[in-house]
């Protein structure tokens, strides 16, 4: 079986990873934007192009007789390549591009949940004025979250009390209407949600929607949580499906609102919706609500739940595909935690060409796995943009574990890059639980 991969970013190499473990013994493939140097070492083939170009896509997969194509990032969801791919006869796992819409448009997102009142949704306005908008912040207060409609990379969203004060979110709102920034004329703003936030991805094809493990993403860029947002420092999941600080009610509740979101969307746009569903959400005294719906896998939260997949990574793309999941996805009862290396001054002013060395085999053999981003391979030297560069997991039986691992393989990676520390420390832990304790008076 030839099976595709669509992307080129840490979360692409997890997905090729996992499915380079199927006893099916697929032939890999690849088409990226750049070379991926660990992902160019498991496929037998790979293209070099524009992934947001389903042109380039199909051709690729029709050259090469793809029997199956999996995409990663939500860009090229947004471009229609799974619809190209399809209209070919070639089965995906990634939605179509209406019902990606769930992520491409924050609009259509809140729209969609209002409309066929799905549980957890924040109070919110949309708008295409910046007049009205900044009357709308007049209104409300301070506790208001924005939020370009489109696709931001993960770094859009500005936090009222955080970021700025009343002035500079009113400067921001504007600068969000006058740039188009996210391609789409309109700025949500929502209430702010207290709480501890965290991520919930599920398998989905179509009608059928399995959890998978939680795990917490780290956007903020330094430690102690503090800094602008990023695309996300690093991760952890805790043995189980459960997060310290959440319970199974929470975890529950979560799906549920996944499982009722599939069925509208489907009613909404026409069309099914298979693949990948990330859905962020946060545990408040009221309650599970939803911060965002991602059309795909987190990055880096698919380091986390891929690694800890035990069941035939290509059996359930497959079934995906077909509309013929069922519920017996087992996942291994560890512990994960993720950090990211990134270049000096990311994410404000990032150095861009860092040389990045990797010793892989020691990293290894401490029970690291190592999941190349945002860099590039040429004449065998490993080179940075100025995104997130390198993923480092561990996987162990408790969390404090897990985050040792990481700590160790970090000696073995060198250039001008730095990462968090605290991502799955004991500390951090503890402050979130301590937290969340009393956001619900306990």
């Amino acid at each position: 079986m030839k099976v595709l991969v669509v992307g080129n970013g840490a979360r692409e190499h997890a997905i090729a990873t996992a499915l380079s473990r199927s006893s099916d013994k697929p032939d890999l493939y690849a088409f990226m934007s750049a070379v991926n140097p660990g992902i160019a070492r498991l496929v037998k083939n790979y293209g070099i192009g524009n992934i947001c170009s389903p042109e380039q896509v199909v051709k690729y997969a029709v050259e090469n007789g793809i029997h199956l194509a999996v995409v990663g990032p939500e860009a090229p969801l947004e471009a229609g390549v799974v619809d190209s791919l399809e209209e070919n006869r070639i089965p995906c796992v990634g939605p179509r591009r209406k019902p990606a819409q769930i992520e491409t448009d924050k609009s259509f997102c809140r729209n969609l949940m209002r409309k066929n009142k799905v549980k957890g949704c924040p109070k919110f306005g949309i708008f295409e004025d910046v007049k009205d908008a900044c009357d709308y912040i007049d209104k409300i207060g301070v506790d208001i979250v924005i939020k370009p409609a489109g696709l931001t990379g993960g770094k859009g969203v500005k936090v009222m009390g955080e970021h700025f004060d009343k002035k500079g979110a009113k400067g921001y709102v504007k600068e969000v209407l006058d740039t188009r920034m996210g391609v789409i004329p309109k700025v949500i703003l929502e209430e702010r949600l207290i709480g501890e936030e965290f991520t919930l991805q599920a398998f989905v094809d179509g009608r059928n929607v399995v959890g998978m493990p939680a795990v917490q993403d780290h956007k903020r860029a330094y430690e102690g949580d503090v800094g602008p947002n990023t695309g996300g420092m690093g991760s952890y999941s805790d043995a189980g499906y459960l997060l310290p600080f959440i319970s199974k009610k929470d975890y529950d509740d979560g799906l549920s609102i996944m499982k009722e979101t599939i069925t509208v969307i489907k009613k909404e746009t026409g069309e099914e919706y298979k693949g990948f569903l990330y859905g962020q959400f946060m545990a408040t005294k009221d309650g599970v609500k939803v911060i965002e719906f991602n059309a795909r896998l987190g990055d880096p939260e698919a380091m986390n739940v891929l690694s800890l997949l035990e069941s035939d990574m290509t059996d359930v793309c497959r079934k995906i595909a077909a509309g013929s999941l069922d519920d017996k996805v087992k996942f291994s009862g560890k512990a994960t935690v993720c950090k990211y290396m990134v270049p000096e001054g990311y994410p404000d002013k990032p150095l861009n060409n860092v040389e990045v060395n990797v010793d892989e085999k020691k990293i290894n053999a401490l029970g690291g796995q190592v999941y190349y981003a945002s860099v590039r391979e040429e004449n065998g030297r490993i080179l940075t943009s100025k995104s997130r560069a390198i993923a480092v997991l561990g996987l162990s039986g408790t969390i404090s574990e897990a985050e040792k691992v990481v700590e160790e393989s970090m000696k073995h990676i060198s250039g001008k890059l730095f990462y968090r520390k605290d991502i799955g420390t004991k500390k951090l832990i503890e402050k979130r639980i301590k937290h969340m304790k009393q956001i619900r008076g306990k």
